[in-house]
């Protein structure tokens, strides 16, 4: 009796935000459940690649692209951009200016990556180094949730790597949102999509699919 072979997926997911606002860290945390405080600022792109087993008959290949920050890597987004399916967009809860910066970021992506519809990717925003309680400028969820609507966030979460606070969530809610999105486009090819894993559901998200978790830790950099 032959075992039978999983569809397999491939998405690529944009880990985008400002220059220092933990991307690589998220990242590496949540491919290698690794975590330092001495990363090197990403030069250009890099990407690293997650499996996921969705449930007992997919399996999911999760690029994930590491854009680079920096002002000079601006007009490169275009070639990075192309063909993502989804994106996370990053800020430091503890820096104003990153925070003031995903418009931005959000805008640019809208402009260089859509889907067939013309509607943009599914992106979800990440308040990243929530470990830092006392220096969070953005923990008032009202206003996060009604920031990342007006700006068409699927959702948005509270993360911190060095603590490995909500990127799992963060991740499977996004991915599940890519799979929504693409439900018309693989049917149409012949491919079912899942509509969750098996063994738990995405965090059951707020009007901005959130789940907040607020822990007390000492002050450290994410």
């Amino acid at each position: 009796m032959s075992m039978k072979e999983k569809t397999e997926l491939l998405f690529k997911v944009l880990v985008i935000g400002d220059l220092g606002t933990g991307k690589t860290s998220i990242i590496k945390r949540y491919v290698r459940q690794f975590f330092s405080i001495h990363y090197r600022a990403t030069v250009g792109a890099d990407f690293a690649l997650k499996i996921l087993n969705w449930n007992d008959d997919t399996l999911i290949r999760l690029q994930l692209w590491d854009i680079a920050g920096q002002e000079r890597f601006a007009k490169m987004t275009r070639v990075y951009y192309k063909e993502a399916n989804g994106a996370f967009v990053v800020f430091d809860v503890t820096r104003a200016t990153t925070y003031e910066a995903v418009e931005k970021w959000k805008s640019d992506l809208d402009s260089k990556v859509l889907l067939p519809n013309g509607s943009p990717i599914p992106a979800v925003l990440l308040a990243n180094k929530c470990d830092l309680v006392s220096e969070n400028l953005y923990s008032n969820t009202t206003q996060m949730n009604e920031f990342c609507a007006e700006k068409d966030f699927a959702g948005w979460f509270e993360t911190s790597a060095k603590e490995n606070i909500g990127i799992d969530e963060a991740a499977t809610f996004l991915v599940k949102k890519i799979i929504e999105t693409e439900q018309s486009v693989s049917r149409s090819a012949g491919v079912e999509l899942p509509e969750k894993p098996p063994e738990e559901e995405p965090p059951a998200p707020n009007c901005c699919g959130m789940r907040l978790k607020r822990p007390v830790q000492n002050q450290s950099h994410s």
